[in-house]
């Protein structure tokens, strides 16, 4: 099971993180309280190792911009979170994750018709795209348990739901970001917490 931590914003998080077996980590550029600078990015980033994605999280921004922090910051994948149109964004020549809020089946029916590498299942929004602690109906979603490719579960997942969350979709990956926090910081012990429960069970489920 991949796991990715999600607004990352100091180079002692990201290497915790990936120390503990994060497959990524996530950079916030759009309106959040998880909001980084370019700068900040590039110098947290400049320390991950290759393998590990590095995906910039952006909401309704053009994909001239995104490409060009995307260069500065070493970004290697790029995340959608707003109301964009992916196709339009190949321009930028990254792998593409396109976020879809999950409120009703009907949801789940448009995703076959998104170009996009990879569809993060998240939480409708709230204050912010993204981010906000709260989970949707993971019910919904067990239809797509077969095909779980390029599937990300987002959206209110801790150390102590993650396990229950696969079981139902399968996902190729689950994304965290409050989940791993205390008083809206990243907490190094529940990051370790979440990654070995999601880590533990995809073994579990196999088994």
């Amino acid at each position: 099971m991949k796991v990715k931590v999600c607004g990352i914003k100091t180079v002692e998080a990201a290497s915790h993180a990936v120390e503990k077996g994060a497959d990524a980590l996530g950079f916030v550029f759009a309106e959040s309280k998880r909001q980084v600078t370019v700068l900040q990015a590039q110098q947290i980033i400049a320390d991950i190792p290759a393998h590990v994605w590095k995906v910039g999280v952006f909401v309704n921004e053009d994909a001239a911009t995104i490409q060009q922090i995307a260069g500065t910051a070493g970004l290697t994948h790029i995340q959608l979170h707003g109301d964009e149109v992916p196709a339009e964004y190949r321009s930028i020549g990254l792998p593409l994750i396109k976020a879809v809020s999950v409120k009703s089946p009907g949801d789940l029916e448009k995703i076959d018709d998104i170009e996009a590498d990879y569809i993060l299942l998240d939480s409708p929004p709230a204050e912010y795209r993204g981010g906000n602690g709260l989970s949707f109906e993971w019910d919904l979603a067990n239809a797509l348990k077969n095909s779980n490719t390029k599937v990300i579960l987002a959206g209110g997942l801790d150390s102590v739901n993650v396990s229950k969350a696969i079981s139902k979709i399968n996902p190729l990956m689950v994304d965290v970001s409050s989940g791993v926090e205390t008083n809206g910081e990243k907490d190094l012990v529940k990051i370790k917490e979440f990654i070995n429960s999601a880590k533990k069970s995809r073994e579990e489920n196999a088994g």
